[in-house]
């Protein structure tokens, strides 16, 4: 036997396949397939030769049988022991490991399909390695060298493709990193807000977009490396606690604040009722106070509301008494209050949008061109012609969109359900009333009475609309 070859027990696909009785390293007889269960010759496929081999090459140039049916593979012009299949003719000894050397060959050519189809890197390698194991010294019939060299042509294509995939999978793992370390940034934004300022709700909503956008780039995106995604996952989670403790602190102190708001405002508003006694000369003082009105804050409750009302209506007080005094001053003006009465008592004569729209509209512009050219008039005498003419102007408007409301045919809809309630409603008072005269009660009596003339009225008003 010559130095490179290896014994017939080697070969553990010749053991499967057949047994020599007379051989102490072959499988037991139980094991192997009896002579009459192998195939005929003529019933053996034909050998599948290797991609671009010719068949004569395979059967002659690659290989021989022994008269003990030994088969022999030439690798390099060395021959090497491959097998032993006892039992059948040489042509099918031969055939056999020929058909284990196209096995071979069309896992190398499965290979390179898969590597020119742009397969995974990782197992592109992990198949070429059990491959390469195969051709170490396989026990096949066949032009190995020939395999060997297309398994090493892969190994180069392989390791192109792997350094490619570790590049691209760089530049994804990059561009995940920029994303949440976007996301990060953008939840310290929020959390950084000035509490007095931030609208709680919003960035409570932000701040779980945010998350779930995270959870996304994990689920979806590459594997990240611990060291650098633990740190932009600190400064997200950082964020969001700062944020729930800016919040929970804001509405902890909210009602103190709001209770030292309402103390200010409300001695403001003493002080600013106790200057209406004082008439014009109040309206310096008055300002001062206003001043500290907005330096006060605003309480975010209804009691805030309350004291304005009570404020202004000191401030229109003080302003009304200064508007008395300034008249005095403006008796040139009344020239252009008579005008302006003129064109209010012409437009309140000549305007009647019910009877004609467009002509109203046209003579209502008329009368506005001529006032702006009338001029001025006293301060305490502008309301009084402002609101006159504002009337005018809101009479033209009430009818142009009360035109449109009558046309539309969901208005209408809502007008008899209108109707259709306050008849309802009217019919009940008028029972409450019988039935409060019966009792003699006198207060429940008045309060029908109040509410059911209310509700006349309201029926009046809908039927005329």
């Amino acid at each position: 036997m010559a130095a490179n070859e290896k014994p017939a027990e080697a070969s553990t696909e010749v053991k499967a396949a057949v047994a020599a009785p007379t051989s102490a390293a072959i499988p037991t007889p139980a094991a192997i397939p009896t002579p009459a269960a192998l195939p005929t010759p003529a019933a053996l496929p034909t050998p599948v030769a290797p991609k671009g081999a010719s068949a004569a090459a395979s059967t002659a140039s690659f290989g021989r049988v022994d008269e003990e049916l030994n088969v022999y593979v030439t690798e390099a012009g060395v021959e090497r022991r491959v097998g032993q299949y006892p039992n059948v003719t040489a042509a099918e000894a031969l055939a056999f490991f020929e058909r284990k050397f196209a096995d071979l060959a069309a896992q190398v050519r499965l290979l390179e399909q898969r590597v020119a189809a742009g397969a995974d890197a990782q197992s592109l390698k992990k198949s070429l390695q059990h491959i390469n194991t195969e051709l170490v010294e396989p026990a096949v019939v066949g032009d190995i060298a020939e395999l060997r060299a297309r398994a090493a042509a892969l190994g180069d294509k392989i390791g192109l493709a792997a350094a490619a995939k570790n590049e691209a999978n760089k530049e994804q793992v990059g561009a995940a990193l920029a994303e949440r370390a976007k996301i990060a940034d953008a939840a310290e934004a929020i959390a950084n807000q000035d509490p007095a300022k931030t609208q709680w709700k919003n960035g409570t909503a932000a701040l779980t977009e945010l998350f779930e956008k995270w959870q996304e780039s994990q689920k979806s995106g590459p594997k990240l490396p611990k060291a650098e995604a633990d740190v932009i996952w600190r400064r997200f989670s950082a964020a969001r606690t700062k944020f729930d403790a800016n919040k929970r602190q804001y509405f902890a102190t909210l009602d103190a604040s709001n209770k030292a708001i309402k103390g200010k405002k409300t001695d403001i508003v003493a002080a600013a009722e106790a200057l209406i006694s004082k008439g014009a000369d109040a309206v310096a003082e008055y300002r001062k106070l206003l001043d500290q009105w907005k330096a006060a804050g605003h309480s975010k409750s209804k009691f805030d509301d309350e004291l304005w009302a009570r404020f202004k209506a000191a401030g229109d007080a003080i302003y009304s008494a200064k508007g008395e005094a300034v008249a005095a001053e403006s008796a040139d003006h009344a020239a252009n209050l008579a005008a302006k009465l003129e064109l209010l008592a012409e437009g309140e004569k000549s305007i009647n949008p019910a009877k004609d729209l467009a002509a109203a509209k046209k003579a209502l512009a008329s009368i506005q061109q001529r006032w702006e050219q009338a001029g001025r008039v006293a301060k305490e005498k502008v309301r009084e012609v402002e609101d006159r003419m504002r009337a005018l102007e809101a009479k033209v408007r009430d009818a142009e969109q009360e035109h449109w409301r009558k046309t539309d045919p969901a208005t209408q809809e809502r007008t008899n359900s209108v109707l259709s309630q306050l008849a309802d409603s009217i019919t009940k008072l008028e029972a409450d009333l019988a039935a409060a005269k019966a009792k003699k009660d006198a207060k429940a009596t008045k309060a029908a009475e109040e509410a059911l003339a209310a509700r006349k009225a309201w029926l009046e008003v809908v039927k005329k609309a």
